[in-house]
């Protein structure tokens, strides 16, 4: 008989929701067989059987269940009859264990867990810290200082007054029956952490106006023809991904991560493309894989690819990991002018695209009407300066005003 576990998916994912079993308790399974959907904080993941046999559900659908968990239980009738439903089979006692020895091993095992440098746990100390209570932001949950300044005692000095109710709570209690609480999603809260980890970064912001119209007329030009002979749709976003990537290439500190606790820049030479993507569950990042070593089209082919699996909600964790830096291209749901995205951390920078729009412009003394692609730069100022975001600005400028250069890479 073999238990079927939640196991470690990766990318520091400890818990998941069970969205659908696909298969009935009782029924025959064959190894690798996909047979149960459970939804990670960053994509539906489908777990297969590790063997072949009678399956017995110990796990119902819409339950959490963390890293670990038995599932279900897969082997002969004789071999399952004895495990009553809903029940984890519990392991034979090979030897008594002291109360004592259980604690020592239960504390190991704590420290074995908890991911902090050695600076971040003499910090716990000094502010009196249980760092196994502590939610790290860091990669991986990594447990950072700042997550423990946050949960030290001294965070929050008692005023010797009543605490007083939450504001929640108190339209609760004047709007009884009218006012509901949904429970928060495993996307959305990968978001809501993501999102606390980003605001940990001191950022800044660079907004800039490039003159889009040869990129503007060669996607109209062009998008017939290719999808006649490729079968995809041509826009505009693979132009700004090589441009992207020709000024990272110049500009290499934004396709980079900070450590703070080394307090060293790690510089990626490697060009892995976040998008940042609307979901029917939230937004995600899906990721363009060595996107300096494709062509237009193979960005435009992958893209649409990406995007169809977002849409029906079968993305991988594989295809949602390991970018480098991400582009959030706000002018495709056709709204925004300028505005400040999120760092996606542990990146360094974030590109927000916007809507590009007929503007007038100056050229040889003369005022004429041009396609104008707003562009906001959102980088962390620990590693780059905003000379630095200037020049990087300049760099995707120069590139996206030729885009018949970029057609060649």
């Amino acid at each position: 008989m073999k238990e079927l576990k939640f196991v470690d998916v990766g990318e520091g994912i400890t818990e998941g929701h069970i969205q659908k079993w696909l298969v009935n308790d009782g029924d025959q399974v064959k190894e690798d067989q996909p047979v149960v959907q459970i939804e990670t904080d960053k994509a539906v993941v489908n777990i297969p059987a590790p063997v072949s046999g009678t399956i017995k559900i110990n796990a119902n659908e819409d339950s959490d269940v963390k890293v670990g968990d038995v599932l279900a239980y897969i082997g002969s009738a004789d071999e399952l009859g004895g495990i009553p439903a809903g029940t984890q089979q519990k392991p034979a006692p090979k030897e008594q264990v002291q109360p004592q020895q259980m604690q020592i091993a239960e504390t190991k095992a704590q420290a074995h867990e908890i991911l902090a440098a050695p600076s971040v746990r003499r910090l716990a100390e000094q502010l009196h810290v249980d760092l196994s209570k502590v939610t790290g932001t860091g990669p991986h949950g990594r447990i950072l200082e700042n997550d423990v300044r946050r949960e030290s005692p001294a965070a929050a000095p008692s005023t010797g007054k009543p605490s007083v109710p939450k504001y929640s709570e108190v339209l609760e209690e004047q709007h009884k029956g009218l006012i509901e609480r949904l429970p928060l999603t495993q996307t959305r809260k990968a978001i809501a952490k993501n999102m606390e980890a980003s605001w940990t970064i001191p950022k800044a912001a660079h907004m800039d106006m490039i003159n889009a119209t040869a990129l503007y007329d060669i996607v109209q030009k062009k998008k017939e023809s290719v999808k006649e002979e490729f079968n995809t749709k041509l826009t505009f976003l693979p132009f700004i991904i090589k441009a992207t990537v020709e000024a990272l290439k110049e500009n290499p500190r934004f396709n980079a991560s900070y450590d703070h606790e080394n307090l060293e820049i790690i510089l990626k030479k490697y060009y892995n493309i976040g998008l940042a993507a609307e979901a029917p569950d939230g937004l995600k990042v899906v990721v363009i894989k060595d996107a300096d070593k494709k062509s237009i089209v193979d960005l435009a082919k992958e893209i649409e690819g990406l995007h169809q699996k977002i849409t029906n909600q079968t993305i991988t964790l594989e295809e949602m990991r390991d970018s480098t830096f991400t582009i959030t291209n706000i002018g495709s749901l056709g709204g925004g002018f300028l505005s400040v995205p999120a760092i996606n951390y542990p990146e360094v920078a974030i590109l927000g695209t916007h809507l590009i729009k007929d503007m007038p412009i100056v050229e040889n003394n003369e005022v004429k009407i041009a396609k104008i692609l707003p562009i906001s730069l959102v980088f962390d100022h620990r590693v780059v300066d905003g000379a630095d975001a200037a020049k990087f600005s300049i760099a995707l400028m120069k590139y996206l005003q030729d885009p018949e250069f970029l057609e060649k890479l």
